[in-house]
């Protein structure tokens, strides 16, 4: 159990390397079914590369990452592209494509993994657009819209096969620090309404203090985890010099330390 809630993602003796240098070893974390789960950490400490190892764009040189019953790391990557069409993953810049329109967006992977004819496609690319606020802009190009506009289009898109777990990596990187809050607060409150698991990399302070239900703090030093847990009680009783000053500093500060 993770929070009271079951074990949806367990990650195991993890070890990320680079040829012969590790970025981190034995990395053990739970994440409950339904849960909000953070990955904080300065720069540097590897975030970002958890994130994509957990998702199999790098493979770790030891350990094991399991949802639910299934054994990611020791799939098939047959076995692997099927559970992933479960998941919805957007990066920090969106990637949105240039050329098409945000309903041609997200109908994109709508067209290439279901069966829905195209007026199905339609209405579900018009629901997913009206969740992230952005009713009215399905025939407008990413150029043609604001930072943070694109960013909510690329969270449409990451639900658009209706996933049971989101993966976000500085979901609002370089959107101004109001956008930021409320786009994070956007990707949370959605979540918690249609029940998705969330992993998140993340450095907006208001949205984790307020919504988040656990996370851990990696440390470049430690090669690992230095805490774990609720948010708000690391923040107010961790004894750890480094955690502390990670979670009482601005959130201008702490977004100065993103990258991994």
């Amino acid at each position: 159990m993770s929070n009271g809630r079951p074990v949806h993602i367990r990650v195991r003796n993890l070890t990320i390397a680079f040829g012969s240098y590790v970025l981190m070893r034995d990395v053990n974390f739970d994440v409950g079914h339904g849960d909000i789960f953070v990955i904080m950490g300065g720069s540097g400490c590897g975030k970002s590369t958890l994130l994509r190892t957990m998702v199999g764009l790098k493979e770790p040189a030891r350990g094991e990452i399991i949802y639910g019953d299934f054994n990611f790391t020791n799939a098939t990557e047959e076995r692997r592209e099927a559970f992933l069409r479960r998941c919805g993953i957007s990066y920090q810049g969106g990637a949105l494509w240039s050329s098409m329109t945000l309903a041609e967006n997200v109908a994109l992977p709508l067209a290439e993994f279901t069966s829905y004819s195209a007026e199905e496609i339609r209405r579900q690319v018009g629901l997913k657009l009206a969740l992230v606020g952005l009713r009215g802009f399905e025939d407008y190009y990413p150029s043609q819209i604001s930072g943070g506009m694109q960013k909510r289009a690329a969270l449409a898109r990451a639900m658009a096969l209706d996933p049971e777990i989101l993966f976000f990596d500085e979901p609002s990187a370089g959107l101004d620090p109001i956008s930021a809050v409320e786009l994070d607060q956007l990707i949370l409150t959605l979540a918690r309404d249609l029940g998705i698991t969330v992993v998140i990399v993340t450095h907006e302070l208001p949205s984790i203090f307020m919504v988040v239900d656990t996370c851990i703090v990696l440390d470049k030093a430690a090669k690992g985890i230095v805490a774990r847990g609720d948010p708000r009680t690391l923040r107010d009783q961790s004894d750890i010099p480094f955690v502390h000053n990670f979670f009482t500093r601005s959130s201008g500060g702490i977004a100065n330390h993103g990258g991994s």
